[in-house]
């Protein structure tokens, strides 16, 4: 191939890939299958590699870049990146309608009404329709430059078509409509980065499983993933965006209101919000607002009010704006189920990486359904911020209606009698200092034990090695875990594999009966297979997923042991944070150890899911979902089966899933995969195709 050629099939191939991830992430209808998606990527990554110089900035292939960056830079906004003043009164939204009325007398307004997306604002720069800087509000006037971050969401279009405004071109639009409009020579294009339902409760599932502190809520866990120097950690969390205004523009055609503003953004290729009001009287406003409270349990993102906007761009410049925020808009709050109640007392958790987790101890108090006693209060961070003090009337939201939180104090309750927390400076279970030094992957605002023998962090370890998703050793509770660490006979989850039927049986409430069970359960986990092995060891952020791909590559643990860091970010789903933190442990001379007396108690160190490179199972690629009861196999059982043949399972069904392996009464995932046209097979397909058909 000519250089000339590569160029033209280089030019093709991006807008091909360009317009694919605009219908499958901002439409959420695609339009090819995902082997001919990859097959066009890998034909644009094999091209670049063999003409380098092809590589652009807008490439498809450069949204995840290397290395991570020391620390960001500062961006100044042209145009400041103000916040919105808030309300949860509608008595309120009349007195800023009347206001702005007033700013504006004689004419005839019109609002547009949108959801306030619970997320982090940026502002998506563009030159000549090239995607060239991305930045975070900041103070308003200068935010950081997250541009590496923000490629990363597949949402973020790299490019968008280059000519002046209200020029038509002749190709048509990513959603196949028609002509698609050209944006001005400088756009910037301002919305919020946010997590889904779903993005985040996965995400905290996995932090969870790998020992770290979960996000406290969606926004959070937003905040947080782009405030990661390493834009391969981004990569790899659930973030979307939305897109509802702009800010620098220089060119013509741009709107004049904010109903064709989203309209033209939508063109342009950007995802907006899914729903919007244009309203002309006060009624429908509050109609509006009433309509969009009512649709909020249907959006998969969290919202918590509507945003009011003066729909005229020309009639804003007139009313103008205060020091932080504009006249012409205001943020609507919708009530929360809240409740009131006294905080007894703070008490501090250790968990099995020595992370300190602040703990509200509440008056029983009804809210949403079930009775709270304690919320988190997450750290130290937040219990000063939020200036949280023993004796307070507290108030306490559940949080996404699941997660209790103490969201503020009644300080007009404050009697005087109230005490600040002191966060404790030493571990409170062993009386070792603390410490809030970072390590791999996270911010230093966690204290930790640095006691690696505290009996809260190795009752930690003990609870999660017999867990059900680790060595899943049936009768391991909480209370016999602490008997057994109390009266010294575990130590750490070796010591385990050397109990014996006496000394079990001598435990409170135990007998000889349940202790033989015990002791048969942990017999019976020598025989777990690696990938259970390696989760159940705790190495920091290791979950069950990263346990997986490592069984996948590695067929022993010694394999495992002896990898280096630049072999294990080879891996699917290992980045260099997780590579660092399995290289140390495995290089850790206690934990080297360790290994060695599981070694010398017979437990399994094979791995039944690992492939040689060249070797591909039946299910290599295929994505399977599991749903009802099957006749002869467990859902462990069947998962197990499918990954040892090379595919994944998800827990979700979606247009990318190849299988739906139904059993006796299943849910809603059928009909969805119904809908969907995805294939659903009965167990003896499954078997027939695993190749294990009975003859």
């Amino acid at each position: 191939m000519t250089r000339e050629q590569a160029m033209a099939r280089h030019a093709e191939l991006a807008e091909q890939i360009r317009a694919h991830d605009y219908a499958y992430y901002v439409l959420a209808r695609p339009v090819i299958s995902d082997q001919e998606y990859d097959r066009l990527y890998r034909e644009l990554v094999d091209l670049e590699r063999a003409f380098p110089e092809l590589v652009t900035p807008d490439s498809p292939t450069q949204r995840v870049g290397g290395a991570p960056l020391p620390e960001f830079g500062q961006v100044r906004h042209a145009v400041p990146m103000m916040s919105l003043d808030n309300t949860y009164s509608t008595g309120e939204v009349r007195e800023f309608v009347g206001r702005v009325q007033r700013l504006l007398p004689g004419e005839k307004l019109e609002w547009v009404v949108e959801p306030k997306v619970d997320g982090v604002a940026v502002s998506l720069h563009y030159e000549n329709g090239v995607f060239t800087v991305g930045a975070t509000r900041g103070d308003g006037t200068v935010g950081d430059d997250i541009t590496a971050n923000l490629k990363t969401i597949r949402s973020v279009p790299l490019r968008i078509p280059s000519a002046h405004a209200g020029a038509r071109a002749t190709s048509t639009a990513p959603d196949g409509s028609g002509p698609k409009l050209r944006p001005p020579r400088v756009l910037e294009v301002r919305g919020e980065v946010y997590l889904t339902r779903r993005g985040f409760e996965k995400l905290n599932a996995e932090r969870i499983e790998a020992g770290e502190e979960p996000f406290a809520n969606p926004r959070n866990a937003a905040a947080g993933s782009l405030k990661q120097l390493d834009p391969r950690i981004v990569a790899k969390r659930p973030l979307e965006i939305v897109l509802y205004g702009i800010g620098q523009a220089e060119g013509d055609g741009i709107p004049a209101t904010q109903a064709e503003l989203l309209s033209w953004l939508k063109e342009l290729g950007f995802k907006t919000p899914e729903k919007h009001w244009l309203c002309r009287t006060t009624d429908e406003l509050f109609e509006a607002i009433s309509a969009l409270d009512k649709l909020r349990p249907e959006l998969p993102y969290e919202t918590d009010g509507a945003v009011i906007k003066l729909n005229s761009f020309a009639l804003r410049e007139r009313c103008g704006a205060t020091a932080k925020a504009p006249r012409w808009a205001i943020a609507y709050k919708y009530p929360a189920e809240q409740a009131q109640t006294r905080l007894r007392a703070i008490t501090v958790q250790v968990g099995r990486t020595g992370a300190l987790t602040p703990v509200a101890e509440l008056e029983p108090v009804f809210l949403a359904g079930s009775t709270i006693s304690r919320a988190t209060l997450h750290n130290e961070e937040e219990l000063r911020r939020k200036d949280i003090r023993v004796g307070d009337i507290v108030i306490i939201e559940k949080a996404g209606e699941v997660i209790p939180a103490v969201v503020g104090v009644v300080k007009e309750k404050r009697t005087g009698a109230e005490k600040p927390f002191a966060f404790p400076r030493h571990c409170p279970e062993c009386g070792t200092p603390v410490s809030r030094e970072s390590i791999a992957g996270e911010t230093g605002v966690i204290w930790r034990c640095t006691n690696r023998d505290c009996p809260a962090r190795i009752r930690g370890r003990i609870e999660h090695w017999c867990s059900r998703g680790a060595m899943d050793i049936e009768g391991a509770g909480e209370v016999l875990v602490a008997q057994l660490v109390k009266s010294g006979l575990v130590r750490d989850v070796a010591d385990l594999y050397r109990l014996e039927l006496d000394q079990v049986a001598a435990l409170e409430r135990m007998g000889e009966k349940s202790a033989r069970n015990f002791l048969d359960n942990i017999e019976a986990s020598k025989q777990r297979d690696l990938w259970r092995l390696i989760f159940g060891l705790g190495i920091l952020h290791v979950g069950a997923g990263v346990a997986k791909s490592l069984a996948r590559h590695y067929a022993t643990l010694d394999e495992l042991a002896k990898a280096s860091r630049d072999e294990l970010t080879q891996i699917e789903d290992i980045g260099p944070v997780i590579a660092e933190s399995v290289y140390a442990w495995f290089n850790d001379p206690v934990n080297q150890r360790l290994v060695e007396r599981l070694r010398s108690a017979g437990l399994n160190f094979k791995s039944s899911l690992h492939r040689p490179a060249d070797a591909k199972g039946p299910f290599a690629g295929k994505t399977f979902v599991l749903t009802g009861t099957l006749p002869n196999m467990t859902r462990e059982q069947a998962t197990a089966k499918i990954e040892s043949l090379g595919g994944r399972v998800s827990s979700s069904v979606s247009s990318k899933t190849d299988y739906v392996l139904a059993g006796a009464d299943p849910g809603s995932k059928l009909e969805k995969a119904r809908r969907l046209g995805v294939r659903v097979i009965d167990e003896a397909e499954f078997l027939r195709l695993a190749g294990e058909a009975k003859k």
